[in-house]
């Protein structure tokens, strides 16, 4: 579980990286790689994964702690 919330965390940050690094290019007058559609998709990705990542890692927090609960 904790694997799969990692993964997702750095799939969400490479996606950023990617997103940011097409607008930072936009901006310093080159030509961006992507087009505004695959802009939009690359940073919705990157959100899915993050909020798919928070998620895991919270309910990897509430098992551990009903764990903790358990044994008192």
């Amino acid at each position: 579980m904790k694997k799969t919330s990692v993964v997702m965390l750095l799939a969400a940050a490479v996606l950023f990286c990617a997103f940011f690094s097409n607008v930072a290019l936009g901006a310093v007058g080159q030509k961006p790689l992507l087009d505004d559609i695959q802009e939009m998709l690359v940073l919705f990705a990157s959100s899915v994964f993050f909020a798919g990542s928070v998620l895991l890692f919270e309910a990897q927090d509430k098992r551990a702690a009903q764990e903790v609960a358990d044994r008192s």
